[in-house]
């Protein structure tokens, strides 16, 4: 049996580890010339912790997490606003969760794959043809490769998806946010950030340093938008002007942006799709599945759906059946999550400064001890786990 999978993150790694350990053949695409940097900082639980141990990986990404101690709000000039402890998510997680950047797991899981597997960089879908007993996928350079299911893993923007179910307007929900991410090194300011994150905001904006190793500093960036909140031509500059109010490390923080190609910009958006599979073609993680930053566990909903994926198949012989399973057993975990990303929308950069208040409150409160049952709603969702059912 042979899969082609287009897309080298987290999806599409862990569905390549799984498959290929039950002797399938694998191919991955991936349109960008290498695997990704380092990315942005993950919380990793649930779905994701569970496969990961499974497949013995979890002391190696034990070993690239960062202790991160919680999140330090402040105002506009620096002055600490509010605080919400990690120990409050970690006791909600029994203690199975780690905090690390998406590219370092994505690195950890290429690692793992067994040799055969094979990864064409600089390569995507361009066509799609499928039949009862198999899918014809025109690649990017020319060519043309048969498999028995093709799996599209490639993110919100989906080629896969785009070529077999139609136009990403059809099935992109954007929540009002614009977020960017990037890492640079500044020793000085790393130095001051301590283990937890640093959230400077004012109404409608938010801008997050952390900490890294190598004197590197991971930042985070988040305003609202109106209307449709079409892309910028130029995320620096949009960056730049939106956030230049912020003070604190945040100036210094923009002066290090780096060019918009190695820049991470996107809306905050969701993927809802009546289906997620026709014939032999499927989608896993944010492709089908984007739940938001808002819900978390994006990272964690991908690799459990891989798992998910390769159980299905290994446990059916008949391709498009194991397909309809792994999207039944995957569904209202996901819309679940979906809705919890949507029921908190409002509050992750609030728009008026009542209510920053109102949330800094809520997170002092949820940060008490015996008061976690407050972050329940967003960290665990009853049946939320798709590898074990809990």
């Amino acid at each position: 049996m042979k899969a082609i999978i287009c897309g080298a993150g987290i999806a599409g790694l862990s569905a390549a580890w799984w498959l290929r350990n039950d002797g399938w053949q694998v191919t991955i695409l991936e349109r960008a010339g290498a695997l990704r940097g380092a990315g942005y900082l993950i919380d990793f639980f649930a779905s994701g912790y569970d496969s990961v141990e499974r497949m013995g990986l979890l002391p190696e990404v034990r070993r690239v997490c960062y202790p991160i101690d919680g999140v330090l709000y402040r105002s506009v000039d620096g002055t600490p606003t509010s605080r919400l402890d990690a120990e409050a998510a970690y006791r909600v997680q029994h203690g199975r969760v780690v905090s690390l950047l998406r590219g370092d797991l994505e690195r950890i899981l290429h690692n793992a794959l067994d040799p055969d597997t094979g990864i064409r960089f600089s390569t995507s879908v361009d066509g799609v043809t499928c039949t009862e007993d198999h899918v014809d996928v025109q690649l990017t350079d020319g060519t043309v490769e048969r498999a028995d299911v093709l799996i599209g893993a490639d993110g919100l923007h989906s080629r896969v998806r785009e070529l077999t179910f139609g136009p990403e307007r059809r099935f992109r929900r954007d929540l009002g946010y614009h977020v960017s991410s990037y890492v640079y090194t500044d020793p000085e300011i790393a130095g001051q950030l301590g283990n937890s994150m640093h959230m400077v905001e004012a109404p409608g904006l938010q801008a997050g340093a952390y900490r890294l190793s190598d004197d590197r500093v991971g930042v985070f960036l988040a305003h609202r938008v109106n209307g449709s909140g079409e892309l910028p031509a130029d995320p620096r500059a949009e960056l730049r002007r939106r956030h230049g109010e912020l003070g604190w490390f945040v100036p210094r923080m923009l002066e290090n942006c780096p060019e918009p190609g190695e820049l991470y910009y996107d809306q905050m958006s969701q993927i809802e799709m009546p289906t997620w599979s026709q014939r032999r073609v499927t989608l896993i993680g944010d492709a089908c599945q984007a739940v938001s930053l808002l819900a978390g566990q994006g990272a964690s909903l991908a690799a459990g759906g891989a798992y998910v994926l390769a159980e299905q198949l290994r446990e059916n012989g008949d391709v498009p059946g194991a397909l309809q399973r792994y999207e039944e057993r995957m569904r209202t975990a996901v819309l679940k999550k979906q809705q919890a990303g949507r029921n908190t929308a409002d509050w992750f950069v609030p728009a008026t400064r009542t209510k920053i208040k109102a949330r800094n409150v809520l997170l002092r409160l949820a940060s008490a001890r015996g008061l976690e049952w407050m972050l329940r709603p967003v960290l665990r969702t009853p049946g939320g786990n798709v590898v074990t059912g809990a």
